[in-house]
């Protein structure tokens, strides 16, 4: 363990693949972990510096795809769990990101510092795993990033669950699942997710939300889609009481 530890540290000078591989299957890594793994055993000199901009931009025809999937909630998300671009049911169902300053446009920020956020899943538990797992594979791939140390200094201070999380050193892509959530119009919902990443930018990705047909859920999605503008302006007011 000790020797796994100074991997992690990027110690593990002219460590061998044979060797990772062999740690791997030993821990049952995740491919995700086995990749995290692999990424912080190069010494530390021979890391490349992959500097995201500060400034991420979401394609035209990104956003017209966006806007065509009118009956699910959809958004583009990108490094530091930064949201980028969203449809109007992504509006109705988590409120107007629009309306929010853009540094407080980011998933994480949300998911730890605000009540509603909280409210609004009620897994939370597993949201906030979700969230940190993602941060802390982002931080293995760019370990130079300053905004991504701001960000994770900022959330140590103001959240103790967010400390705790951060020092399991857990890893995990996004990738597909299901939320339980209670929106303040329509009630519970239980939405699936799926992550598709742009294949030519490695750094944002896609995630759509949808019901299963004929469920309460998606009914109730319906409703969110009828209501437009009065949904989203209903939980962003929940949102801004934070």
């Amino acid at each position: 363990m000790a020797y796994y530890t100074r991997l992690e540290q990027g110690n593990g000078r002219n460590v061998s693949a044979e060797v990772l591989d062999s740690i791997a299957r030993a821990l049952r890594l995740t491919d995700a972990e086995h990749a995290h793994l692999t990424r912080l055993a190069k010494p530390k000199q021979q890391r490349r510096k992959n500097r995201v901009p500060e400034r991420q931009q979401v394609r035209v025809t990104l956003r017209q795809l966006l806007e065509s999937m009118d009956g699910m909630p959809a958004y583009v998300g990108g490094a530091r769990s930064e949201i980028l671009a969203w449809n109007r049911m992504a509006a109705a169902l988590f409120g107007d990101w629009g309306q929010l300053p853009p540094a407080e446009r980011n998933w994480s920020r949300l998911t730890f510092l605000s009540p509603d956020y909280r409210r609004l899943f009620l897994d939370w538990d597993s949201k906030a795993s979700d969230m940190v797992s993602y941060l802390r594979l982002y931080a293995g791939q760019h370990p130079d990033d300053p905004d991504l140390s701001a960000l994770v200094g900022e959330l140590s201070v103001k959240s103790e669950e967010f400390r705790r999380l951060w020092a399991t050193h857990d890893v995990k892509e996004k990738g597909h699942g299901v939320k339980r959530m209670r929106h303040p119009l329509v009630g519970e919902l239980t939405l699936a997710y799926e992550t598709l990443y742009l294949p030519d930018d490695a750094e944002q990705y896609l995630c759509v939300y949808h019901a299963e047909p004929g469920s309460p859920s998606a009914e109730a999605l319906c409703l969110l889609a009828s209501w437009g503008v009065d949904a989203a302006e209903a939980q962003s007011n929940s949102t801004r009481s934070r």
